[in-house]
């Protein structure tokens, strides 16, 4: 199989699906899976078809997930067996070595755990189920959500916005009032000093 210009689609089993980063936040997982147990059944496999998790086909005929960490998470925690996989690029001919530097250099892969703090490529964990929870890449997401800041094309846009957010505030913060922690990562998002960050959508300097 070999990628061309328009996606290769193809069923694979979530199992065998492999992270490109260490952290998930928890609390987005939940979220989707909630969304998913209440859809009706005969709108399950719509969903799935408007969902595709795109990939890379690595060595070893691995499939390496490069989005939707969460929604594979979620899925598989709700006995889902299978995704449809968007085959954005073939590296079956790299070893394994080469094969993470160029992920790394491509930005397909994010290596930091729950602190912040860049792994080796061998923490990754080797299925989605093994996926740790950053509960600052929850409120990344949560903030996004909220109107905090724009959906941006650069890759792990809301890890940034998290890893900024963690520099802000303890985690111990966090986890005590979630709520109170938005509000305050809201009204950080719309000042000039998150101007540097994907996606921002503050208020200009004339407003």
């Amino acid at each position: 199989m070999t990628a061309g210009p328009y996606p290769v689609l193809e069923p694979v089993s979530i199992e065998r699906l492999r992270p490109t980063q260490i952290t998930v936040g928890m609390r987005e997982v939940k979220e989707k899976r909630r969304r998913w147990h209440e859809l009706p059944k005969e709108k399950k496999d719509e969903f799935l078809g408007r969902h595709m998790v795109p990939a890379i086909f690595g060595p070893k005929e691995r499939y390496y997930v490069v989005d939707h960490h969460h929604l594979a998470r979620a899925l598989h925690e709700e006995g889902a067996k299978q995704v449809l996989v968007s085959v954005v690029a073939d590296l079956r001919m790299l070893e394994r070595e080469a094969f993470w530097v160029f992920l790394d250099h491509r930005g397909w892969v994010y290596p930091y755990d729950a602190d912040g703090v860049r792994q080796g490529f061998d923490a990754i964990p080797k299925s989605v189920d093994d996926l740790v929870d950053d509960p600052f890449r929850s409120l990344a997401g949560e903030l996004r959500q909220a109107g905090g800041f724009a959906k941006d094309t650069t890759p792990f846009s809301e890890f940034l916005w998290a890893d900024t957010l963690r520099r802000r505030m303890t985690r111990k913060s966090v986890d005590k009032d979630f709520d109170a922690a938005l509000r305050d990562a809201l009204a950080f998002a719309k000042s000039q000093d998150a101007t540097y960050l994907p996606g921002w959508c503050g208020p200009s300097k004339d407003e």
